[in-house]
Order: C-alpha cells, then structure tokens, then sequence
C-alpha cells in the first residue's frame, strides 16, 4: 500500500459484512480496481499472552483462540492480522476453525451476540520479527507500524483483540464522521 492517496474508512471492518465480495477488505480493493485477499496461516487455542489477557480482562491462565493471517493487495503482502478471542467465546465456533469464515469473523461474532460498539486503537512504531520481515517481503529489523483494536460490546464487555503489522509505507488515516451528512 505504498499509493498515498489510499484513505480507509475502518468502519465496513467494524460490522457484518454486506457487500458483494467475501470479505470487506475484499470489497474495498476492488472498488479501486484492485485484488484483495487473505490467507490463513494458522488457528490456534494457546494460553493468554498477559497483554492479550489484560485487554480481555481474563483470568490468570485463560486460554485465546488466536487467528493469523496474511493479508495481500493484488498477491503482494500488505498486513499481518493477528486475531485473538476468548476461548469461551470461540471454542466450537468457526472461529476456531483454521478455514475461512463465511460473511467474515464479524458477521459470525454478531450471530454469537457479540456487536462491536466501543473500538478502541493504539498505533506504535516498531522492527519487524524475522518472521514478519519475512512473510511481509521486508529487509530483517525494518520498521513497522503496529495497529491494537479492542473490540468491546456496548456493555464494555471486550471481545477481541486484533493486531495488524503494516510496513512502513502504509498510511493509516483516521476519518470520523460527526452528525448528519
């Protein structure tokens, strides 16, 4: 995504999808004439990591359900998603099913009673893993930007926790909409 005139409204990632392809990142690259896709690199029920576990609010010892994927504009690598949910969440759902969701994990989430009402993002900087360098097509130890979305229901209840690792060159744009058009 090195093309600076790429604005992204967040919003058609935060509800079910509705549009004509498989995936809203799907839907977005093709109205700019364009190929979006995503591959699955692994879906795994793990302990925690204590930063998970905290955004989460689980306890000491409580198990995610973690999906990783590539996301690709026109077959190049753009992103690292990195999903997390608790497992008392996902467990036996498609979440935890390393094939493609239908309609998206969104659109599935909300079918489980779990509507995103509250997002809340932090942006930092950072150096690529070796691993990421290289799923990613990026020298080792290049810089990378690293977006943490919590997902929280509208009683405050957190659901997810999603982490996208972008090169550098991706520009993040924040449009918010106040009031009627």
């Amino acid at each position: 995504m090195s093309d600076d005139s790429w604005v992204s409204d967040s919003a058609p990632y935060l509800r079910p999808h509705s549009g004509k392809a498989p995936d809203a990142w799907t839907d977005e690259a093709a109205s700019r004439g364009r190929r979006g896709g995503q591959k699955t690199l692994s879906v795994a029920t793990v302990a925690a990591p204590e930063d998970i576990r905290a955004a989460l609010r689980l306890a000491p010892g409580a198990e995610v359900v973690v999906r990783s994927r590539l996301i690709l504009l026109d077959d190049a690598p753009v992103e690292l998603s990195d999903s997390y949910y608790p497992a008392a969440i996902a467990a036996g759902t498609r979440l935890a099913d390393p094939r493609k969701i239908p309609g998206g994990a969104v659109k599935l989430l909300a079918e489980l009673g779990f509507t995103g009402e509250e997002h809340v993002e932090q942006v930092k900087a950072g150096t690529a893993s070796r691993d990421q360098a290289a799923l990613l097509d990026l020298e080792p130890d290049s810089p990378v930007l690293q977006l943490t979305r919590v997902n929280l229901t509208g009683e405050g209840v957190p659901f997810e926790v999603a982490i996208m690792t972008m090169p550098p060159q991706r520009h993040l744009t924040y449009r918010l909409r106040t009031g009627a058009r």
